[in-house]
């Protein structure tokens, strides 16, 4: 399928800046695949649409302070992005600057705190801390929230606590798992008291989510890989969920990923920890998952692919109109969506 048919043009005022006060003060477009027609309701109103002895699905991946900001040895400007710490001395990260940064050369951060870049790994570079410093110390004393490139705006305090899920536990992110964020303690209590079993899940979302596609068919194009968890716990809730005729809820596409991950290939669903690069497109066999609650994606991204194939190019498409005609808030601190899963 060509990437031009998941294009739509967006008005620059729909992209939410900045979260609403309360995060269930949201909208949320309720979809129906069978009869094509949509509710405008608000997140406050999940609790309706769940049943006893479903399944919710939650990303309890945290987002680390992962931008830095400093100058190279030699005096220009240098934007980095931490994709990953794979040591207590080492990070693979993104490094932005006029001139491609050379391996030797000494990024200084702060003024103060310097890394050194070793070399590079794909399009990433390795870095190393040049003091007793570790990574992690690094980026608690230097490092900033990393918001997302059409948030045009610094970070503020505000998003140190609304950038991240109530739930956030495992750290490791770039980016936060938006649907997650509409998720409060009181509805996790009553969705509890509901019965409604709730499951966590790790996927780690990279820079690579905000990657454009460059091929110009789909079916081109390579996806980034990312760290996933999902445990023996989860498989089984999954499982028996199936077995007892409720549904299995993720909240958001990352929670897709690392579930239908941990049952690619397979007869049912079993415990997955590595990589996974799973692409979700259209003719994708759903095993896992049968509703979505998601945020609205941008244009041409492998994450309307995903919610595509997952309740049907045609519909989302419609429900996406629907969205920018009622003005709904769009991308991480907007607005959201509930979808069933077109079988």
């Amino acid at each position: 399928m060509e990437l031009e048919k998941f294009r739509y043009f967006l008005p620059k005022n729909l992209v939410a800046q900045a979260p609403l006060k309360h995060r269930r003060d949201a909208r949320l477009l309720v979809s129906d695949n069978l009869t094509g027609e949509f509710q405008d309701r608000r997140v406050l109103d999940l609790l309706g649409l769940f049943r006893a002895g479903d399944l919710l699905v939650l990303n309890d991946t945290k987002v680390i302070p992962a931008r830095l900001r400093g100058r190279k040895d030699s005096g220009g400007r240098v934007e980095i992005l931490v994709e990953r710490i794979v040591s207590d001395s080492r990070a693979l990260a993104h490094v932005k600057s006029n001139k491609t940064p050379k391996s030797g050369s000494v990024l200084i951060l702060n003024g103060k705190a310097r890394v050194k870049v070793l070399g590079r790994e794909g399009s990433l570079f390795i870095l190393e801390t040049s003091t007793e410093m570790t990574f992690t110390d690094l980026l608690s004393h230097c490092g900033e929230l990393p918001l997302p490139p059409y948030i045009t705006r610094s970070p503020t305090a505000l998003d140190e606590s609304r950038y991240q899920t109530v739930f956030a536990k495992n750290s490791g992110a770039v980016a936060a798992p938006t649907a997650g964020l509409h998720i409060d303690e009181k509805l996790l209590l009553d969705l509890k008291e509901l019965g409604v079993d709730i499951e966590y899940v790790t996927l780690h979302v990279g820079a690579g989510t905000f990657q454009p596609i460059k091929s110009s068919y789909i079916d081109e194009h390579v996806m980034h890989s990312e760290r996933v968890d999902v445990s023996d716990s989860v498989c089984l809730a999954v499982r028996e969920t199936h077995k007892r005729g409720g549904r299995v809820v993720a909240a958001g596409t990352t929670v897709v990923r690392a579930l239908e991950a941990a049952a690619l290939g397979k007869d049912y669903i079993q415990k997955f920890q590595g990589e996974t690069n799973i692409f979700i497109r259209d003719g994708f066999d759903f095993c896992a998952v049968d509703v979505l609650l998601t945020n609205f994606h941008l244009p041409c991204s492998t994450l309307l692919i995903l919610v595509s194939a997952f309740a049907g190019y045609e519909h989302i498409f419609k429900a996406y109109h629907h969205a920018i005609e009622k003005e709904y808030r769009f991308f991480s601190y907007g607005d959201a969506m509930w979808l069933e899963r077109d079988n």
